[in-house]
């Protein structure tokens, strides 16, 4: 069981003779390939580590669609502004699945949205990157969401039902959202020599923060061995990044566009695409909160979060008169 065998790679996991009854019993059904749902017992742990994931999920849902909602007046036609209209629409779709997923592990959505105004909860580095040009529209669908696929497709069958069942909807979406930023690129590949090129600099631009989508290296990561024990994750961070650099490598030399690595290449013994790590000293600064358009990500959150206060006042004044009558009728 992968409960032991993490324990004899020296992870810290607890194996199966050094858990607590409830524990083992717990970590059998995982092994065994059941749904853990809401009401079942859980360690605590794995409650506040699908807090943290969900959430952090459910964030970069609602912040991813800044980058994006800035170019729908700007889009070239009326039919790609009805696109990514659309797609920003998903986005936010996403969010609530995911919060409403979050919420069933007795947090509300009102404290997820504190936590991450207040630092104590995080979104996708990604979207601390600007969007310049019409083409980061191509990179962002092709590559992000992409890279986001990769992710999210292994999370249909994590542990926890309501978090799985959330993101087959998701998957299905995002599968057309990736499949819209390749057609933008192919579009632009294929133009003019100033668009090819606006399609090459998106490409510079996010191929590097899309691998860092997939979080740190794994001899650095700090949650992985517990999470992938639990069936919270499915795959390692590496495992993902690599499996994206096998599949998206073919796809930019279909586009006549050149990855920004000059280390990429096949080998043949491996069967896998040797590639350069990212910066991870970026990728930590751009946590900590020094991206490009961190401060200006969470001002956008912070003022949505200020100016709809009277929203959320009216419907727990709406909630709370309806329990009253409710109340009275009994």
């Amino acid at each position: 069981m992968y409960a032991q065998m993490v324990k004899s790679t020296g992870t810290g996991v607890k194996s199966l003779d050094e858990m607590d009854p409830r524990e083992r019993a717990f970590q059998e059904r995982i092994d065994a390939g059941e749904k853990i749902e809401p009401k079942d017992w859980m360690p605590e742990e794995y409650r506040k580590t699908l807090i943290r994931q969900i959430g952090q999920h459910a964030h970069s849902e609602i912040v991813g669609q800044l980058p994006e909602g800035n170019w729908i007046t700007r889009a070239p036609t009326l039919e790609r502004k009805a696109i990514l209209l659309a797609k920003v629409q998903d986005e936010a779709g996403h969010g609530l699945y995911l919060y409403c997923a979050a919420e069933t592990l007795g947090v509300s959505r009102d404290e997820m949205t504190r936590m991450l105004l207040d630092g104590r909860m995080k979104y996708s580095s990604i979207f601390n990157y600007p969007t310049l040009t019409w083409a980061d529209m191509g990179a962002v669908g092709w590559l992000v969401d992409g890279a986001a696929i990769m992710n999210q497709v292994p999370l249909q069958r994590t542990s926890y039902g309501p978090y799985s069942r959330a993101m087959i909807r998701i998957c299905k979406e995002e599968s057309f959202h990736q499949r819209q930023g390749f057609d933008i690129m192919m579009k632009m590949a294929n133009g003019t020599a100033a668009q090819k090129k606006m399609a090459q600099d998106a490409l510079n631009r996010f191929w590097y923060p899309a691998l860092m989508m997939f979080g740190p290296s794994d001899k650095d990561s700090v949650h992985s061995a517990q999470s992938m024990a639990w069936k919270i994750k499915m795959n390692t961070n590496d495992e993902l990044r690599q499996k994206f650099v096998d599949q998206t490598v073919p796809q930019a030399e279909y586009l006549g566009l050149t990855v920004p690595d000059d280390k990429l290449a096949w080998n043949e013994e491996r069967g896998h695409y040797d590639f350069s790590e990212p910066d991870w000293d970026e990728f930590y600064d751009v946590l900590k909160g020094n991206g490009p358009c961190n401060r200006e990500r969470l001002a956008a959150r912070q003022k949505a979060w200020d100016d709809n206060q009277w929203v959320r006042d009216g419907l727990l004044a709406h909630a709370q008169k309806r329990e009253a009558m409710k109340v009275a009728a009994e």
